[in-house]
């Protein structure tokens, strides 16, 4: 095999284009050039790896065992090119086609969003945002491997290597359906744990927020249900007499969408912040220096948990 390092950077877009393709014709056309030209460049890089890389069949070309292996990692690498460029070009939101990939908790996500889609439609319409979701078991792994340039959540100290950003504090409530017996009357520590206790965990953790004020106080709740998804509470609630204590806007917006009561829990839980994560090689990216400040404005706009009524 040749050395690689003489390879020319264009024959790895024909490369990827033919690979994703699976067409000669159609890659170049992908690629803006003639068929010719795409073909010459198959063929120095078929002397340059020693493999015939695309095999001719009926309706395009079928990738060697070797052309599949190069496919992911080629793709990656023109991406991170591409992004390495344009990260250091002027940045327009009204024209940008960015996509942007970001790690929110299911908690970020409702509350977050909403508002930042609707400021993207307005500032940045060509723009495209993908959330994944993030909590404190995989956050660092998505943004080591790039699969995300930010994270928000409830997340833990970072190293060295992540600049963090506090957003907006949170408080705890209650939430129960409108004839739980725990409904009307004084919500007292005993009542509290006369009944099971639901639990939103997107990881499977059986330990919540709660779970550790009550240790302070030696007492624990008996779960009813962990469940990993927040859809499922709604109808969880109206069904069983279980209860769940959520971050107070979330609790807020299921209480109002879903018809649910809000309750104070009649223990002192320690306030949460949602802190954006990310890693410090993004600082100079100004595409990802404007989603931030956009994300820090969101954060400021959204509409505190205590102006909603309670029940």
């Amino acid at each position: 095999m040749a050395d690689i390092g003489n390879l020319d950077l264009n024959l790895l877009r024909v490369f990827d284009a033919v690979a994703r393709e699976r067409h000669v014709t159609r890659a170049a056309e992908r690629l803006n050039l003639s068929q010719p030209a795409v073909s010459n460049a198959l063929a120095r890089l078929r002397h340059a790896l020693g493999d015939e890389l695309f095999l001719r069949r009926p309706g395009g070309v079928e990738p060697t065992a070797l052309a599949l292996t190069l496919a992911a990692p080629v793709a990656d690498a023109l991406d991170r090119i591409s992004e390495a460029i344009a990260s250091q070009a002027p940045f327009d939101a009204a024209s940008t086609r960015r996509v942007f990939s970001l790690a929110f908790s299911e908690y970020a996500e409702a509350v977050l969003a909403p508002p930042l889609l609707e400021r993207l439609g307005r500032e940045a319409p060509q723009a495209l945002l993908t959330i994944r979701h993030a909590d404190r078991t995989n956050w660092e792994a998505l943004l080591e491997s790039d699969a995300a340039s930010m994270a928000v959540g409830v997340l833990p100290e970072p190293p060295a290597i992540y600049t963090r950003l506090r957003l907006l504090p949170e408080g705890f409530r209650t939430l129960l359906r409108r004839d739980h017996p725990l409904a009307e009357g004084a919500l007292t520590l005993e009542r509290f744990l006369s009944v099971p206790h639901l639990l939103h965990s997107p990881n499977g953790s059986r330990d919540g927020a709660l779970d550790a004020a009550l240790g302070a106080l030696g007492q624990t709740r008996r779960l009813g249900a962990v469940v990993a998804h927040l859809s499922a509470v709604p109808a969880i609630l109206q069904r069983t007499d279980m209860i769940i204590s959520l971050s107070s806007r979330l609790a807020v917006q299921l209480a109002v969408a879903h018809g649910l009561v809000l309750r104070d829990p009649p223990v002192t839980l320690r306030h949460t912040r949602l802190s954006l994560l990310f890693h410090r090689r993004f600082e100079a990216d100004p595409g990802h220096a404007w989603l931030r400040r956009l994300l820090l404005a969101v954060a400021r706009d959204v509409e505190p948990a205590a102006v909603c009524p309670a029940q």
